[in-house]
């Protein structure tokens, strides 16, 4: 195994918040377990190193080793990111790990980082998403125009189009600038970690299905350099650990969701299903943010498939 080995890993999630922030310690414990402590991947709470959402630089330049997080928040940077988190109305966690692993996306995932420095490897993917908290009913899309919302991802993209004026929030940020009116309504994640942000003691409104984020992959996001300076044995060990992750993240998330909606109708949450009606406006949206995105990377010269799950792809 070589040299022991200290690196140091900001999480872009509070280790108190349920699941996407318990994996972080989960991670890095299980790193130590399984070197004997030879390799040692210190994890730290999110803007104990740098600001929460200035991971990517802070790892490109080599000032932190990784960041446990998620390609979403690097979409400022590289907006193909975006794709290899969530894709709107489309896949489950399966078919997502397929296209990841099997289907030849991983292969353009490594292209694009290695272009700055980068290595990463996906390490969890959680269950559907809810689509947004709100603080009077939304009764069709029309009723959203206007509205200052945290929203993520490819799905901002979406919600812009409908009218929203969109901003990418860290986690702990969301909270307060619900309650001081910076923002409208929210999304972030499945019930289990939404309960933990304590969204409904603002928002009483609760929507369902959540169309942009029916997976979500995690990643550990790494110096490319230092990686390589690692032994042959502890990068397979952060390989295979990271695919352990995904195991346990997926089960974890989704055996938390029932009780969650439980407390949630408990405190007073009314829980909503969107209409076919609204749907289908959503996704005539996102057929239109999916256009532009298909243009874009055929303009510089990539392959349209590669971005596109094939449950999302249009075969003439």
């Amino acid at each position: 195994q070589g040299k022991r080995v200290k690196w140091k890993m900001q999480s872009t999630f509070g280790s108190k918040l349920t699941v996407i922030g318990e994996s972080g310690p989960w991670f890095s414990n299980n790193i130590k377990r399984i070197s004997g402590g030879s390799l040692e991947i210190k994890f730290f709470e999110p803007g104990a190193l740098v600001p929460s959402l200035e991971g990517f630089d802070a790892v490109k330049a080599g000032a932190v080793d990784a960041v446990w997080g998620t390609a979403g928040y690097h979409v400022g940077k590289i907006p193909a990111l975006a794709w290899y988190t969530a894709v709107p109305f489309g896949p489950g966690p399966g078919e997502m790990l397929a296209w990841l692993y099997e289907a030849g996306a991983d292969d353009i995932y490594d292209r694009i980082y290695a272009q700055h420095g980068l290595k990463a490897f996906h390490c969890g993917i959680i269950p559907p998403e809810a689509s947004g908290w709100f603080r009077k009913e939304i009764k069709s899309a029309a009723d959203l125009r206007g509205l200052k919302m945290r929203f993520f991802g490819l799905g901002a993209q979406v919600m812009q189009k409908l009218g929203v004026s969109t901003q990418l929030l860290a986690a702990a940020d969301i909270y307060p600038a619900l309650e001081r009116g910076v923002i409208d309504a929210t999304e972030f994640s499945s019930p289990s970690i939404d309960l933990n942000l304590g969204f409904y003691q603002i928002a009483k409104h609760y929507y369902f299905p959540g169309w942009h984020q029916q997976s979500s992959v995690l990643e550990l996001l790494m110096n490319k350099a230092k990686f390589e300076g690692l032994s042959k044995q502890h990068q397979a060990m952060i390989e295979i650990t990271c695919g352990n992750s995904v195991k346990d993240i997926l089960a974890r998330g989704e055996f938390l969701q029932a009780g969650a909606l439980k407390a949630l109708k408990a405190k007073g949450v009314t829980i909503h299903r969107w209409s076919p009606e609204f749907l289908a406006t959503v996704k005539k949206a996102w057929e239109a943010v999916q256009a532009e995105q298909a243009a874009k990377a055929e303009g510089a010269g990539m392959w349209r498939g590669a971005f596109m799950p094939p449950s999302l792809l249009k075969i003439a």
